[in-house]
């Protein structure tokens, strides 16, 4: 099957990993992704490293699917060219720099007067209307404010976690609320301009800590893998060296853990232990009593024995076991296209079974789509000359 988004057409202006994450989504399910691209280097984050063999690792992830048109926005003829671009949208993706989309005239509210049915996504670090508006964001920077460094590590100790989870966050709602309009849209034959807030996006996926201390209290927020919450939910080291990590989410499952693998039938109704919160209370009882067992077996026989017993639990992996997990391997989770520099893997999108494929388009080339789109919307070989002659294209 052709994917469900099969016909639509999105165009972005785009950089670094939030706007770019959402458009490759909607890329993956079959839209045609038209990223435009400054002449003069265009998304920055194609120049973090090589590492995708010789394309930059964020870049290759991120905009598979999409086709690279170059052209500078600032110039009239550019302009043109955009809007005849954006006539022909369904969709309009940004996350441009604080005051840049309302000079270039690509705000919502113009876009929306010029094109009623053109959904308009407008990413950004902290949104409109408040006195962080203008300010320029990164991800570092949102998990900074947004409180996600000191819940990882502390106030004194900071820890941003490995991945760009403000970004990923923005690209998620992103990616959902286009969808979300584009569906709006087929109802009423209106398009409507979306606001991403990264700051918004992080404040949501923060959840559990967030609503603890809106309410008053203090989260008690455990350190390493433990959990505040739930216990026992903790990394355990095995007799090899290896972290076996064991998650018990309810009291049944505590019944299965005290009697098959701590062998004590006796600490399954203790008072102590029969509910999750007095497991929370008796936290590092349990740690050592569970560690103790753990620590006597092999990994694969501590899995084995917790994963007999019907409890959660996993390895410690590190990225190369990753890259070969069983898991991944046997379902054929990775996706490998065309780039630059050669070929890419990346792990397949969306990570969800479906009737469809996911297309395995191009990572582009800067600019390598420009002189098709320009014939596409009727530009003869003359006019196409001119535009690079002038540095439009």
């Amino acid at each position: 099957m052709t994917g469900p988004l099969d016909g639509l057409l999105v165009v972005s202006m785009e950089q670094a990993v939030s706007a770019p994450y959402a458009t490759r989504q909607l890329g993956d399910l079959g839209a045609r992704v038209i990223k435009v691209e400054r002449p003069d280097g265009g998304d920055f984050a194609r120049h973090f490293d090589t590492h995708a063999n010789g394309t930059g690792a964020h870049f290759a992830w991120a905009n598979r699917n999409k086709e690279s048109l170059t052209l500078d926005a600032k110039a009239p003829d550019g302009r043109r060219v955009l809007g005849e671009l954006l006539a022909r949208a369904d969709a309009f993706v940004h996350n441009l720099a604080p005051g840049a989309a309302p000079r270039l005239g690509l705000d919502g509210a113009t876009l929306l007067a010029a094109h009623p049915r053109l959904v308009v996504c407008e990413i950004s670090g902290y949104g409109t209307g408040g006195p962080y508006d203008d300010r320029k964001a990164y991800d570092l920077l949102i998990q900074a404010e947004g409180g996600l460094a000191t819940i990882t590590g502390s106030l004194e100790d900071p820890i941003k976690p490995g991945i760009s989870v403000a970004d990923i966050a923005a690209g998620m709602f992103g990616f959902s609320s286009v969808l979300s309009a584009l569906l709006g849209r087929g109802r009423t034959g209106e398009g409507c301009v979306l606001e991403v807030s990264m700051l918004d996006a992080l404040a949501d996926w923060m959840g559990y800590p967030l609503v603890v201390r809106r309410h008053g209290s203090v989260p008690d927020l455990a350190s390493g893998m433990s959990h505040p919450a739930i216990a026992p939910y903790d990394a355990y080291r095995a007799a090899d060296d290896r972290l076996v990590t064991v998650s018990v989410q309810n009291d049944r499952e505590w019944v299965k853990l005290a009697r098959s693998v701590l062998d004590r039938p006796d600490l399954a109704d203790d008072p102590r232990y029969a509910t999750n919160q007095a497991r929370v209370a008796h936290r590092a009882d349990l740690d050592e009593l569970l560690g103790a067992v753990i620590g006597r077996l092999g990994s694969a026989e501590a899995v084995a024995v917790l994963h007999a017993a019907g409890i959660g639990c996993a390895l410690v992996n590190d990225l190369a076991e990753v890259v070969d997990h069983p898991q991944l391997v046997s379902r054929d989770r990775w996706l490998t296209v065309p780039a630059p520099a050669g070929p890419v893997a990346t792990p397949l999108s969306p990570p969800v079974s479906s009737a469809w494929q996911t297309p395995a388009g191009a990572v582009p080339a800067l600019g390598e789509h420009t002189d098709a789109i320009l014939r596409e919307l009727g530009y003869d070989d003359a006019s196409i000359h001119r535009l690079h002659d002038d540095r439009v294209v």
